[in-house]
């Protein structure tokens, strides 16, 4: 180091600090957001379920009736909860990390 007018040497650049470590977040916190992340998920994918017409009554489906247009929702919605315990489409993954970000910072 050069010296100063003061023939004194600068003062040392402290070092860096170490980065900064989010604060952890509660276990039961974490169950609330996956449990939210994939019910988000699951509710994507019954709408585009529905999108593509699985909620419509078919020749092959309960057999016709008023009550089938109705249930056949309820079947939408169950199989879009089965597609995301199997694994979805990710979009629960990343609510989630999302969510855990967001409540780790709070």
């Amino acid at each position: 180091m050069f010296p100063t007018l003061s023939g004194n040497a600068p003062p040392a650049v402290p070092p860096a600090m170490p980065p900064a470590v989010p604060p952890a977040v509660p276990p039961a916190d974490l169950t609330r957001l996956r449990a939210a992340a994939e019910q988000l998920e699951a509710g994507f994918l019954a709408e585009m379920l529905k999108a593509a017409g699985l909620d419509r009554p078919s020749d092959s489906g309960f057999g016709g009736g008023e009550g089938e247009e109705h249930f056949a929702s309820f079947l939408v919605e169950a199989q879009a909860r089965a597609l995301v315990r199997a694994g979805g489409i990710g979009l629960a993954e990343s609510l989630f990390e999302a969510l855990k970000g967001r409540a780790a910072h709070a």
